[in-house]
Parts: structure tokens; sequence; C-alpha cells
């Protein structure tokens, strides 16, 4: 077995191997924001984007990707048919570079296509070649802590290939910080940041969501056109954890981050929704991002709130009509949104986002651009409409 490991191991200049996951249809973003922070050996795939670095290149990362989930870094890829071939191939890895006795571990599991198909039994196959590894070479071993473990590895097993990773983030990275307070069926904080980078606002021109809910697309917007990195939010990462982990190089890199923080915008973002309750999360979930100074949230329904003068962008995600009966209801709704944007936003270009095709012909305008993406397991299109 040991013969067919590959190790993932440094490139020739030092650099790391990295996989950073993101939602079906996000990976293009993804890659662009890669390539922002000067990045330049990525490589787009299914569910994520490839990339090499070195240490900074992934602090940086986990520190001011957007519309990424996770940070992987692949340790080994080997065939794996049999329970044997996977527990062999985990202990080939070298842990105790990564891993102590008085570390806590956890092991995540996804599966497709393969031999295994139960993934709670590959990731405590996975848990006990590491332990017994570490115990093996010193004595002790590490215990399991699976809500908050100091690493966090990650086994992907598809067509009988396994690739083992450490997870750098820890948390997922759409768990920014400030979303304590949610609404029913939020939308997540790295997809939010996907459609406001979609649409292509930059913060010149006003940025409006007219059914804005907790406030997540608004909070996103903001973030991205004041230039705060969404990892300020005093959260911990897992590579804070590993014993190679260099404080001055992430307290350095933290430091520049926050000098590049705008106080102020061009442009007004505005947050409008019909719920005083959803409206009040909205403004505390603001406060907690460092926002609540550039955004406006306006109580009002989406027919009768007046925008700010034209150019401007209009993002919004109304309800999809998921369950039985809820889409014939919706109809009008739709029909009322695509008979507002042309009576009240003539000059913006509008996005909306929804998983149903059908509720989409009721808006009554021909969408100049169609983007395939995922919200969770929904299948969605971002409709883009340009309103003359």
């Amino acid at each position: 077995m040991q013969g067919v490991i590959r190790r993932k191991r440094e490139t020739d200049t030092g650099d790391r191997h990295y996989f950073a996951t993101a939602a079906k249809g996000v990976e293009e973003v993804l890659a662009g924001e890669l390539r922002d922070l000067g990045i330049e050996d990525v490589r787009v795939e299914t569910g994520g984007v490839r990339f090499t670095g070195d240490r900074s290149a992934c602090y940086l990362a986990n520190l001011r990707l957007r519309t990424a989930t996770r940070v992987l870094v692949p340790v080994a890829e080997f065939p794996c048919d049999t329970p044997q071939s996977l527990y062999d191939g985990v202990r080939a890895i070298p842990w105790h570079d990564r891993l102590t006795p008085d570390m806590t571990l956890a092991v995540e599991c996804t599966l497709r296509d393969s031999a295994m198909t139960h993934s709670g039994f590959v990731a405590l196959k996975t848990k006990d070649a590491i332990v017994d590894t570490i115990r093996d070479r010193c004595g002790r071993r590490p215990n399991v802590d699976v809500r908050d473990p100091d690493l966090r590895v990650n086994v992907h097993l598809a067509k009988n290939h396994c690739t083992v990773s450490l997870d750098a983030s820890g948390t997922p990275l759409d768990r920014r910080g400030y979303r304590l307070d949610r609404t029913e069926a939020p939308l997540r904080e790295t997809l939010a940041a996907a459609l406001v980078a979609m649409t292509g606002w930059d913060g010149s021109v006003p940025f409006v969501d007219p059914m804005c809910g907790s406030g997540t697309i608004p909070i996103e917007a903001a973030l991205k056109a004041s230039r705060r990195a969404p990892g300020l939010m005093g959260r911990r990462f897992g590579f804070q954890r590993w014993p190679d982990y260099d404080p001055a190089l992430w307290q350095r890199l933290s430091d520049a981050a926050r000098q590049e923080a705008l106080a102020a915008l061009p442009a007004p973002v505005t947050g409008c929704d019909r719920s005083a309750t959803a409206l009040e999360t909205a403004r505390r979930n603001a406060d907690r991002a460092g926002v609540s100074e550039i955004i406006t949230f306006v109580r009002s329904t989406f027919r009768e709130f007046s925008p700010p003068a034209a150019p401007g962008v209009l993002l919004f995600n109304p309800p999809y009509g998921l369950r039985l009966g809820e889409e014939e209801e919706l109809k009008s709704l739709y029909r009322e949104i695509g008979d507002t944007m042309k009576q009240r936003y003539a000059g913006y270009t509008a996005f909306l986002l929804t998983g149903s095709r059908e509720l989409a012909k009721h808006v009554g305008l021909k969408a100049s651009r169609r983007i395939v993406l995922f919200n969770g397991p929904i299948e969605c299109r971002l409709l883009r409409y340009e309103l003359y």
C-alpha cells in the first residue's frame, strides 16, 4: 500500500497546494478573488478552486475570501476500496507533524460512487488510523472533539480514490460571526457575497435590496465595497491551532487588511423590508459586522419604496415557493416585482435570484443573462434585467 500513496508535498519554491471549496456555480467568482489576492496558480474545478502558495496565501484566503466555504490543505491521495486500504493509507501520513496527544481531533467525510458507502464508518476508520499513529509514536493518543477540535480532518472518497486534507478554516467561512439573529430561510453569507460579485457592483452607484430580510445581502455588499475583510470579525480559524501557526505573520496580514477599510462609500447601500422584526434583526447584524453606519434600512413594501436616483443596482432574493401550493400564490408577487421594476427602477440594472423557473416567467421581463448556481441543494438562476 505504501508504494501507491501520493503525499502532497511542497513545491520547489516551498509553496503548498490548497483547495478552496464553494457552492456550485460560484467557482469562477472564487477564482477571481484568489487572483485578486495575487495568487496566480489557480485551477477551477467543480465545487471549488485549487491553488498553490506559501503560508501567507493560506492565511490570506481565510482572511479575505468572501465566497469560499472552506480552505483545505490536501496531505495525501491514494486508491481506496476497502477498510484496510483506508486505514493503511491514513497511517502512512506523518501525523506527528500536525497533531500532538494534547490536541483534539475531528474527522469529516464525503463519499461518492465508492465501494465503501457509509460516511460514518469511513470517518471512524480514519480517526482510528490517526490516533493509533500518534499513540505508537508518543505513548498517548489525542481525544476527539466533534464540536470544536484543534485539528479538523477532511476525507473525500470518490470513485475509490481517497483525498485526505486538513481544514485550515475550522468553522465554515460563511459563518462570519455577525449573523447571530436569523430570519426564516436566510441566505448564506458566502452566497450573498457571490451574488453581489456577479452583479459587478463596485460601490460607485446606489445598491438596493428591496426584500432584505435579516440583511445578509446589503451587509455583504457593504463589506465588499468598503474593503472590509470578512475574516476580521473576531472568529478563530483552524490553522491558528496548528503547531506551525505563525502569529506574527497573521498579525501583519490582519493589520494590513484593517488599514484598507473605508469609513464611507460614495453611494448609498439600502435594505428594505416590510417586516419591522426582520429590520431590527438586520440592524443588529449590520452593527456586529461593523457596517451599520454605511447601510440604510427602510421599512417599506417593494412597491412603495422610492429608490435613490439611477443608475444603480437592484439585487433581491424573493421566495421560491418550494412548499406545496406556494408557487401559485407567489405568481402575483412576481408579476408585481416586474411591474414595479419597470415603473420605479428605470435606469437600474436588476438582479433576481429564484429557484423557480415557472415563477420567473411571471416577472414579465426578458432577462439579458441567466447564471445557474445552487442555494444549498436548490438549483437557482440569477436573472439580470436591463431596466431602460
